[in-house]
């Protein structure tokens, strides 16, 4: 079993970190709990998925995040007409020593933060070229494997499907993505401030504050952060009960449930927030708390419950107020009584 880290070795990479988020809030006003979700999905190595209506500031994030980290970052604008060696990169006849041969050139996939722009304005058969990388960090062209660089991350952003020109992301391709972040409206006050901040559409002067062998190294913290057997059985049952079952916690309100990919997100997730917390030991709360981001992608409704208005974030508080943190003991039968 791994050891933990010591609580005072995380602080120099943490002061890193938060000085990046403080940078993000610098630059996307009045959303401090969506950046810091933001930033425990980057630390849990996990790509991420903001979803909300245009000029809300989900590219904008993504940008000031490349900003404030020394990493190679490669933008790709999805587009109906995009295809997938656009994204992968394909073999190429050129000359090599004289000789005429196929050489690989990489396409924008090969770099540290993807910056995914309008993911599903593109095709269907383009959106699954991300589904080898997204998973086992390579891609495969032409039957040969080219493994991408470390770290790699995606992070996409769509607007709801509900708009002309988009198509809905393939199941398998959803289940990749560690976090689904809702990028809603800004108050009043904060549009306010906007305007009277950024009226010429400045942003404030950013440096890098962290650079990849660090941000490498608070990742391997994060894996490291102890995730006790409790915490362990408490993020199991809440996944199976997402499971769709007559006399369950959702009874027929879900079609199809989340994955095991989901249990494992949700560990890493929360070791990632106790590691921001400054904590080396996920707590129940970090669980409950990175749940919805994590769940909500990955939760298939039946038609019923769209017809009842009920969304999948119901769902989830549904289930996280109805499993217990510590599993009660089944109360003995009578014949076990008995005997």
């Amino acid at each position: 079993m791994t050891e933990p880290p010591v609580v005072q070795d995380i602080k120099p990479l943490l002061e890193k970190i938060r000085k990046a988020e403080d940078g993000i809030n610098s630059v996307i006003l009045g959303k401090e709990t969506l950046v810091r979700e933001f930033i425990t999905g980057l630390l849990a190595r996990g790509h991420i998925l903001l979803e909300g209506l245009p000029g809300l500031g989900k590219t904008q994030m993504v940008r000031t995040l490349a900003m404030l980290c020394d990493l190679v970052t490669n933008r790709i604008q999805f587009t109906p007409d995009l295809m997938p060696l656009d994204i992968t990169g394909s073999y190429i006849l050129s000359d090599v020593e004289g000789k005429r041969d196929y050489v690989f050139h990489a396409g924008p996939l090969f770099g540290n933060l993807i910056l995914a722009d309008e993911i599903n304005r593109a095709s269907p058969k383009t959106q699954s070229a991300m589904l080898e990388a997204m998973q086992e960090r390579r891609v495969t062209v032409l039957g040969h494997t080219h493994v991408l660089p470390e770290p790699f991350l995606v992070l996409a952003t769509q607007n709801p499907i509900e708009l002309e020109g988009t198509y809905p992301l393939p199941e398998a391709q959803l289940d990749r993505f560690l976090f689904k972040l809702m990028v809603g409206d800004v108050p009043a006050a904060v549009l306010a401030r906007i305007v009277m901040e950024r009226g010429n559409g400045d942003l404030p002067n950013l440096t890098p504050v962290i650079n990849k062998a660090e941000l490498l190294a608070a990742m391997g913290m994060v894996s490291r952060v102890l995730l006790s057997q409790q915490v362990a059985s408490y993020i199991a049952r809440l996944v199976k009960s997402t499971h769709r079952a007559e006399d369950g916690v959702t009874g027929r309100l879900v079609k199809y449930g989340a994955s095991p990919r989901a249990a494992l997100s949700i560990s890493m997730a929360s070791r990632a927030r106790a590691f921001l917390d400054g904590r080396v030991t996920v707590g129940f709360e970090d669980v409950k708390a990175v749940a919805s981001a994590t769940l909500r992608h990955r939760i298939i409704l039946d038609y019923s419950a769209r017809l009842e208005g009920v969304s999948t974030d119901d769902v989830i508080q549904k289930v996280l107020t109805s499993v217990p943190e510590i599993e009660r003991p089944v109360p003995p039968t009578v014949v076990e009584r008995l005997t």
